[in-house]
């Protein structure tokens, strides 16, 4: 019998081999940024996939608002399209007069927004012990920022319970679904942070010029997407989601709400991030994330820089570093991004 040598049967063996040879074709290579940013914009809007022709009325709705020792919180929802309300926490700090500076705050595959204010779940009246940092809402108040924390699709509150059969990862069900109808799960739920931002405008006193977006893992993920897509976004702080496709998604087990169908064809994550140059960003890393590891962040960010260096915005692109692994880092990220709020607020 002929001697065959090494056969390749293994699928992602063959995706490498594509990942080696493959070279985004929108991906940053010096020249005008300004004009780059135009063109991948535009064909990132594509592929995130489909979203409403026109915007349906918020038809808010308070459920509860208590006074806390850090300041006011109040339970709200708002429908961001038909069949699809989104609750979310406003928490607003003492001591602060409005027009507030807002941050948008995402939690990542868990049990949902109540960890950003630190409450049970199914009953908000009882207190829940949150790790790594993750209570975005209560952290933002104690530095003086408002936030408006969300539910995101397919976690929480809006997880799913309809399918007749549900998938043990939360996000699978609605991302297949979203596949099937021109969409992506990723890119709906950048939508409802833009309704967000309506209902910021609707209740008038937030400050529009300083609105900004922060979360970890999915939530930092979703906070990448949308400051590189929503424009009325002003400052940016996604936590332990920020690497290089090849090393992160690509090379281990992730959920499929991070993938966009084609995007590595056409740039890597640095390119998209870089899509939000040359306003104010705050990467934050942990130095032991195993899924998205911290050399390929480091690759990232290298190129990053390079974008925000030709939009002449070099010292507004931060990469903040925790010593262990997939958490955030509050101690170390919120003194960077403190600074650049204060600078954006000097401008004004």
């Amino acid at each position: 019998m002929k001697n065959i040598g090494k056969l390749h049967l293994t699928p992602s063996e063959h995706h490498l081999h594509l990942m080696d040879t493959i070279k985004p074709a929108l991906a940053y290579d010096g020249g005008d940024v300004v004009n780059w940013q135009r063109k991948l914009r535009r064909k990132l809007k594509q592929l995130v996939g489909d979203t409403p022709a026109e915007r349906v009325p918020l038809n808010t709705r308070r459920l509860w608002k208590r006074e806390t020792p850090l300041g006011t919180i109040e339970k709200v929802v708002f429908t961001a399209e038909p069949h699809a309300d989104v609750p979310a926490f406003v928490c607003l700090p003492k001591g602060c007069k409005p027009p507030y500076p807002f941050m948008i705050c995402l939690q990542g595959h868990s049990t949902g927004m109540h960890k950003s204010i630190a409450v049970d779940r199914d009953d908000n009246s009882l207190p829940h012990e949150v790790a790594g940092d993750r209570d975005f809402g209560l952290g933002c108040m104690l530095r003086g920022i408002a936030a408006l924390c969300i539910e995101q699709r397919s976690f929480g509150e809006r997880r799913e319970l309809r399918q007749k059969q549900i998938s043990p990862h939360g996000c699978h069900d609605a991302t297949m679904q979203a596949l099937m109808l021109g969409r992506t799960l990723l890119g709906e739920r950048v939508y409802d942070v833009d309704r967000g931002i309506d209902y910021l405008a609707e209740r008038g006193d937030a400050d529009m010029g300083m609105v900004g977006v922060m979360g970890n893992s999915g939530g930092g993920t979703a906070s990448l997407f949308s400051a590189a897509l929503l424009p009325r976004i002003a400052y940016a702080m996604p936590s332990c989601s920020f690497c290089t496709f090849r090393d992160s998604i690509m090379s281990i087990y992730h959920c499929a709400d991070n993938y966009i169908p084609s995007l590595l064809k056409e740039a890597e994550m640095a390119d998209v991030m870089g899509l939000f140059a040359p306003k104010p960003v705050v990467l934050v890393a942990g130095r032991e994330d195993t899924i998205f590891p911290f050399k390929g962040t480091q690759h990232a960010f290298r190129a990053l820089k390079k974008i925000y260096r030709a939009a002449d915005a070099a010292d507004r692109c931060h990469l903040v570093v925790g010593p262990e692994g997939h958490r955030f880092y509050a101690d170390l990220a919120w003194p960077v991004m403190i600074k650049e709020i204060n600078r954006l607020r000097a401008r004004k």
